[in-house]
């Protein structure tokens, strides 16, 4: 019976392999497509440098990102270091663990990061919305500003209104703010005597009374989050204990190359949707996309499982060799990784990045393990 569930799981985990070898085969093989017969810019790598026009819309990640050219459409960034000079004329929309932006936005910028630094010189002709560790704001926009972060710094000259949930907020000595000020922190505001608000300044925060009430739901979100967890524990350990040459083969491909499952990742979770939305252009193709599409859905959590998996058997390799009970060190591991995964992304401000890396590792890992099994 065991080696019958062992040969069916093996059966399973190389149809997943396969169904995500082919997704992520038909997510680059459509960005391709569209790079060859449009006017969209696709770009990738360990470090990206454009200084070209760009006459349609822009998309690069890598490590560092540095685009310092005129971009017609919409710019679409993420990476480690992410600067952009150049002038763009739709929207932006950046993520990093630091990210500066000098040049002019004709719309909107969407901005996350560790560090998110809105220079001097850049000009924001919409809103800017930006989430991020810390934040200082020292170029303009024209319309109103959505800021959440650790600490918020303001300094330019802001169209609109401006709402900022923060530890601190603090305004410089050349802040202008056309509208109001809405801000919701621990701590007071710090506002430089020249700074200027031309509408209110209000200090938001949360009603004793609509605390009391969130509790229960609190408790439930809490609850569902943790099932959640012990699930993916008991499926991975599940996974290790039927396949353990195939989950030690992820893991191996994951410890050999962990930049290469990082960008490998990347790629998958971004280009996927887009291929996916590109597939339902012709009838032929909305069978082919909806069904990637299901694919997609279904390989995040076995991503998430892969990562923690390789976590687990990386700490399982530092210990003494522990012969036939290797298989359930593993197993043990697996499990503790999830549930320790699980509660690190619950961590403010950094878990969500915890998250993002741990499911583009898995996807990687998961996509370098199939790329092997097709290459044999």
């Amino acid at each position: 019976m065991r080696d019958a569930l062992r040969k069916m799981a093996r059966r399973a985990c190389l149809l997943a392999a396969s169904l995500l070898f082919a997704v992520a085969s038909l997510a680059v093989a459509t960005a391709a497509a569209a790079l060859r017969g449009g006017s969209d810019r696709f770009v990738a790598g360990a470090g990206v440098t454009e200084r070209a026009p760009v006459d349609g819309d822009l998309f690069a990640a890598g490590g560092s990102v540095d685009v310092d050219a005129t971009v017609d459409g919409d710019a679409v960034l993420a990476g480690g270091t992410v600067r952009l000079a150049g002038e763009v004329g739709h929207s932006v929309y950046a993520a990093g663990g630091r990210l500066s932006l000098l040049g002019r936005v004709a719309n909107n910028a969407r901005l996350a990061g560790g560090q998110v630094l809105l220079e001097p010189t850049a000009r924001i002709g919409g809103n800017l919305t930006v989430a991020g560790g810390r934040i200082e704001l020292r170029g303009n926009a024209d319309g109103s500003v959505g800021a959440a972060g650790g600490e918020v710094f303001i300094d330019a000259t802001i169209g609109g209104d401006v709402e900022v949930a923060a530890r601190s907020v603090v305004l410089g000595p050349d802040a202008r703010i056309g509208g109001s000020l809405r801000y919701r922190s621990t701590e007071a505001l710090q506002r430089d005597p020249a700074a200027q608000v031309a509408g209110a300044v209000e200090r938001l925060g949360p009603d004793p009374s609509q605390l009391r009430d969130s509790r229960p739901m609190r408790w439930i979100v809490t609850g569902l989050a943790l099932l959640w967890a012990i699930g993916l524990a008991l499926v991975a350990a599940i996974v290790v204990a039927l396949l353990p040459g195939v989950s030690a083969s992820v893991s191996a491909a994951l410890h050999a190359r962990p930049g290469l499952a990082l960008l490998l990742g990347f790629v998958v979770l971004v280009c996927t949707p887009i291929a996916v939305v590109l597939s339902f252009v012709t009838v032929i193709g909305i069978p082919l996309g909806l069904f990637a599409l299901l694919v997609y859905v279904m390989l995040l959590p076995l991503a998430w499982i892969a990562s923690a998996i390789g976590i687990g058997d990386w700490f399982v390799a530092r210990l003494p060799a522990s012969g036939p009970k290797a298989v359930v060190r593993r197993i043990v591991a697996a499990a503790i990784a999830v549930v320790l995964l699980a509660f690190l992304t619950r961590v403010p401000w950094v878990g969500g990045w915890i998250a993002f890396l741990v499911l583009i590792a898995g996807l990687g890992a998961l996509a370098l393990a199939a790329r092997r099994v097709f290459a044999r």
